[in-house]
Formats: C-alpha cells, sequence, structure tokens
C-alpha cells in the first residue's frame, strides 16, 4: 500500500492580491479554506469581479468534505456562490461571515449547508481536525485555523494583526499560537500583507482620538467613509457622534446591509435614537448631523461617488461641510479616489483621508515586528508566506530565513497553482494543478466571461472594429449596388481615403472570387477578412476589429 502524502495546493491569492483560496488534500480527503473573489484590474474590460478557477475541485468533487472560512472578507469569501453552484460541501466560519455569505447567496438564490462556529472551537471533516483560533483584524469574528493532519499541524493565520487592545475587548490569542508552537507545527502559512513596513501596526483604538478631534471640530455636516465590513470603525463612528451630538444617516447598500447585519449579531451598538432616515439627512441642522457612507475606493456607482457629484438622492454635499476618508488606497484605486476627492473639493468641502492625514485610519495587517512574533511562537518545521504580490512574499521569507536556529527546516516560496507534498521524506514542490481565473459580468453566475470574449473586448478597446456590408445576388453572384464599409473606434469619420479604398478592396475581392466561393458565405466572409486585414494594416499600421456582412438578396 503506497504511503498517504498531504498535499498544499493553492488556488488563489498567491502572488496576487484577492481570491484566497487554498485545498488541503491527505489521501482521498480534501477540504478547501477560503473561496474570495478579486475586482478586476484595467484589462479586463467589462468584467464585474474575477474568482479562482475551481476545476481541480470540481474533478474531485467526490472528494471535498468542506470550506471553511477565516473572515468575511471579500477576498475570502466573494467567491462562495460561485463555489457552491459547482460543490455541495458544507460551510464552517464564525456567525459575522456567514452572516456575509447568506447575504451574497441570498443575491444568487442558493440554498446551503451552513455551519457557525466559535473561536476554540474544533471541528472534523475526515482525517482533518481544525480548531479556530481568535485573531484580531479590521473586520470582526476573525479566525486563524490549526488543522492537525496525520501528517502533522498546519497553522493558517488568515488575515490577521497583533491587537492587543481591540475596541471590542477580544485580543489576539497568543497563547493558542504558542501551545501550538510547543506540540510542535508542520507549516505555518502566515499573512505577508505589511511586511515591508517596520514596526507594529497600531491599535484600531488609536484611530479614534483623530476622528474625534475632525468631528468636534467640524462647524457643519461631517461625511465618514469606511469599508462597511470594517464593524469596529463603524461602532468607533456611532460612538463619536453620540458624544458629539450629532444624529447618524446611514448611505449605500453595503452599508445599510453591515450595520444591520452586525446588529443582529450584538457585534454593533447602536445608540438610542441616534439613526437619520436617508430622506431626513438634509432636513437634519448641519451641525448636529453626521454620515457613514459607502464608497472609499471611488467606485462609480459607490453613495459616495453619487453624493460627491450632486449625484446622490438623500445627500448634497455643500461649502464647508467636512468628508473623512477613513480607509486606505488600495493599489489600482488611485484614479478613481482621486476623481471623487477633485469633485468633493469642486463642492467647497473639507477633505482629509488616510494616506495624507495622519491618525484616521489603520491597518488591518500586522506590520514585520508582528509577522516576526507570530514565527517565533509557531516555530513551525516549514514556512509558507501568504496574501501578498511576489516581492512580498520573497521578503516574507527573507523575514523568516532568520529563524532557522529555532528548528525552521526550509520556506516555500509559492504561486498559485503551484502544490507541496509532505509525507515520510519531508516536504517538497509537487505537480501544479490547474488553476486560473474566471471573469464574471453582472454577478451572474450564468455570465462567466471566457478568455476570448476578454481578448476581443482589448482588441476592440485598442483598434476599433470595421464592418464592411455587401449585397449578392444569390442567382448569379454579382454585387448588388455599392459595398459599404462602416467604422467605430477605428479612424476618423472624414478619413474618406481609406474607407473608399477599403470599398474597392471589397469590390475586388468579389469580382475575383469564383462563382463557387460567392455562393458560399463563410468563404466569402474569411477572404473579405484577410483582403481588407492586409490592405488596412498597410494604410493605418492598425488591426481592427474585421467583421463582414454579406446578404444574400
Amino acid at each position: 500500500m503506497s504511503e498517504r502524502k498531504l498535499q498544499v495546493i493553492p488556488l488563489g491569492g498567491l502572488g496576487e492580491f484577492g481570491m484566497n483560496s487554498m485545498a488541503f488534500r491527505y489521501g482521498d480527503d480534501i477540504i478547501v479554506v477560503d473561496a474570495g473573489m478579486m475586482f478586476p484590474d484595467a484589462e479586463l474590460l467589462g468584467v464585474d469581479i474575477v474568482t479562482p478557477d475551481f476545476s481541480y475541485l470540481k474533478e474531485n468533487k467526490k472528494h471535498v468534505r468542506g470550506l471553511v472560512l477565516t473572515h468575511g472578507h471579500e477576498d475570502h469569501i466573494g467567491g462562495i456562490p460561485f463555489f457552491l453552484s459547482e460543490l455541495n460541501v458544507p460551510v464552517y466560519g464564525t456567525d459575522l461571515t456567514l452572516a456575509f455569505v447568506e447575504r451574497r447567496l441570498e443575491e444568487h438564490k442558493i440554498d446551503a449547508d451552513l455551519h457557525p462556529v466559535a473561536a476554540g472551537d474544533t471541528i472534523k471533516l475526515g482525517p482533518f481536525s481544525i480548531e479556530f483560533i481568535h485573531v484580531t483584524h479590521s473586520v470582526s469574528a476573525c479566525c486563524a485555523l490549526a488543522i492537525t493532519t496525520p501528517a502533522g499541524v498546519i497553522i493558517h493565520t488568515g488575515d490577521f494583526k497583533i491587537d492587543l487592545s481591540p475596541p471590542d475587548n477580544k485580543p489576539f490569542d497568543l497563547h493558542k499560537f504558542a501551545e501550538y508552537g510547543k506540540r510542535g507545527v508542520l507549516l505555518l502559512l502566515s499573512d505577508s500583507t505589511n511586511v515591508d513596513r517596520a514596526g507594529f501596526t497600531p491599535s484600531e483604538r488609536s484611530v479614534r482620538p483623530g476622528l474625534e478631534e475632525l468631528v468636534r471640530n467640524a462647524d457643519r455636516r461631517v461625511v465618514v467613509s469606511c469599508f462597511s465590513s470594517s464593524t469596529h470603525r463603524l461602532q468607533m463612528v456611532l460612538d463619536i457622534a453620540a458624544a458629539t451630538g450629532r444624529k447618524v444617516g446611514l448611505l449605500g447598500r453595503s452599508m445599510l446591509s453591515t450595520t444591520e447585519i452586525a446588529h443582529s449579531l450584538g457585534i454593533l451598538q447602536i445608540p438610542d435614537s441616534i439613526l437619520l432616515r436617508p430622506q431626513d439627512i438634509m432636513l437634519n441642522q448641519p451641525d448636529k448631523t453626521l454620515v457613514l457612507i459607502s464608497g472609499t475606493q471611488g467606485e462609480p456607482m459607490s453613495a459616495l461617488s453619487r453624493a460627491s457629484c450632486d449625484g446622490h438622492k438623500s445627500l448634497r454635499i455643500e461649502k464647508g461641510d467636512t468628508v473623512v476618508l477613513s480607509s486606505r488606497i488600495i493599489p489600482g484605486n488611485e484614479k478613481p479616489i482621486m476623481r471623487v476627492i477633485n469633485h468633493l473639493a469642486r463642492r467647497n468641502a473639507n477633505v482629509y483621508f488616510g494616506s495624507r492625514t495622519p491618525h484616521i485610519h489603520v491597518s488591518g495587517h500586522g506590520a514585520s515586528e508582528e509577522l516576526k512574533i507570530i514565527l517565533n511562537l509557531v516555530r513551525p518545521k516549514y514556512f509558507v508566506p501568504l496574501h501578498g504580490e511576489y516581492w512580498q512574499l520573497r521578503k516574507h521569507i527573507e523575514l523568516a530565513s532568520g529563524l532557522k536556529d529555532q528548528g525552521l527546516e526550509q520556506c516555500f516560496l509559492l504561486e498559485t497553482g503551484e502544490t507541496l507534498v509532505f509525507d515520510s521524506k519531508g516536504g517538497r514542490k509537487g505537480d501544479r494543478v490547474n488553476v486560473g481565473r474566471v471573469c464574471i459580468d453582472s454577478g451572474s453566475l450564468d455570465d462567466v466571461v471566457e478568455d476570448l470574449v476578454i481578448r476581443d473586448r482589448r482588441h476592440l478597446a485598442e483598434d476599433g472594429f470595421v464592418l464592411p456590408i455587401i449585397a449578392i445576388d444569390k442567382l448569379t453572384g454579382k454585387l448588388e449596388g455599392r459595398a459599404e464599409v462602416i467604422s467605430r473606434g477605428f479612424i476618423a469619420e472624414d478619413n474618406k481615403e481609406v474607407i473608399a479604398g477599403a470599398r474597392k478592396i471589397l469590390a475586388k475581392t468579389l469580382e475575383s472570387s469564383s462563382a463557387e466561393e460567392r455562393s458560399d458565405v463563410g468563404v466569402m466572409q474569411e477572404k473579405i477578412r484577410a483582403d481588407l486585414k492586409r490592405y488596412l494594416a498597410k494604410e493605418t499600421q492598425r488591426r481592427p476589429l474585421i467583421m463582414p456582412v454579406i446578404l444574400e438578396v
């Protein structure tokens, strides 16, 4: 009987930000940790969201025992509807995490087998025993995972920072990490987001004085935008509003949904009589009003974006209003965020944002000294950095390499699709698995965008298209009337010489074709496409998308 191996299979999130998903396999049993998504970059034209390609799991669906979640951020749970549409397995997570998941599943009309757990709980899935360990992050109810397997213990930190005085008074559980370190840990998988930042990430509590000072000094309405999932930050703003005698309006679908969920679970405490209905925000006295609004990343249809250019029905930004963006700028979102800030400035608002104003935002990820603490407590035999771009993963390995005197045998720098195998011979890289990304339009399970479609969209965006139209007498095969050429996004409409030349090429192609060729629409379309492609490339040095239309009359 061959020896069973433990396999670590990254399906997304290594060497990239977003789409976090990791499978663990022992023999014929597989568990999956997280199923995230990411927002597309500018190259993915018309795509709304991107999820991991779960082909490997679909091919092995009879072996998948469950999906285990670390926390409720979209880059860890946003792909769950697409995951569950292919795999009907139980899902485990904390109350808040599962509440966020349920909201997404309702949008897609998917029923799921959801199992709430709490920090300190242990579940068993096949040969895997998984303990949930409380960690602190920018959203409540986050957990690291201690996964006990027949080959040894794996610690998966999820996203974390070591906050020993968090607003909810539930500090990071360092003791549990130390316990596992004493017992012996085979593999540590750890968050790398802030590996390049020296020292420690400040506590979430450190944000309050700066925010409160801005609110107290404001003469008029205060508008605060933060990530709606940042439940600690929401609580802080509500408490500041109560302390300064302001009523609070909530704007934005995600803001309303999150506050409702967090309040129903007892995570968010809303002071009595503090809330304003959206329609009453502009009626309330400005110096007694605070608005919590979604849209920190400048999303075009977000509540903040619409309000910044007088497009929101419930809020109008006026001269002297204070707008606070209590968030970081996610790389790639600089332009839309600055566009919103400029719109706000045009309305003579006083704008403060995280990267330019001290003490109104702190990260939810640990800096280098916190990453060292976890490495020192866990003292793993093997180490793999998670959650970062390639340069961050490499820097995390450099950080860990100084701990080899504490039992660390080897570090592995994995990218999505590269596997790790453990057996009696130790740990080593295994075979690659088939991974990739799935591009989705309009958030629908049915609207998967193929790579060919993306390529065509990019082609259209760069070179436009040309529509040659001819009518052929189906009895004689001769051209009826004049060939037409319509273009969009290719050349200026007044460039008559190129268009006239294209018409001549059409006529010449038809004339030089045999009667048999002219009777075959498919053949004629290919001949027209080839002849026009050569002509247009020579005349314009561009390669538009050419879509011949042949009408038989």
